[in-house]
């Protein structure tokens, strides 16, 4: 059976090898040691653990490791043809985030509509419910 390293399965999974682990050190993927004690994932393991993470969680749910959230109501977009720009009002809080154009669709992002910003070292992440 084909098996997968800590790395290889983190880049088929499109996460970095740091989660992988932590997903790993909590028991969400079972792993097993090969002789040279490298930590394997079996095959058959990963794809239901890949099937699962693409089902996502509980509705409503937002799995991120941001912990500055600002739920808010979108209030302009403008979009180029590349990039975009998303300002969002949250309470007192204007937030702009400078984002691919591909994400604002993506997204179905429209001004009018909830979205939360999420706030990490310089970057602002936009998602919605």
């Amino acid at each position: 059976m084909q098996a997968y390293t800590i790395g290889q399965a983190a880049r088929l999974l499109g996460v970095s090898p740091d989660t992988a682990r932590r997903w790993a050190d909590a028991g969400r993927v079972v792993t097993h040691r090969d002789e040279g004690g490298r930590r394997l994932i079996d095959g058959k393991d990963l794809a239901a653990f890949s099937v699962e993470l693409a089902q996502g969680g509980e509705e409503g749910v937002s799995y991120t490791s941001v912990r500055n959230a600002f739920p808010g109501i979108v209030t302009a977009i403008k979009l180029g043809d590349v990039a975009a720009q998303v300002e969002i009002q949250a309470g007192p809080h204007r937030l702009v985030s400078l984002l691919t154009r591909e994400a604002v669709e993506e997204l179905s992002l429209e001004v009018g509509m909830e979205a939360t910003a999420r706030v990490k070292s310089t970057n602002v992440h936009i998602d919605r419910p």
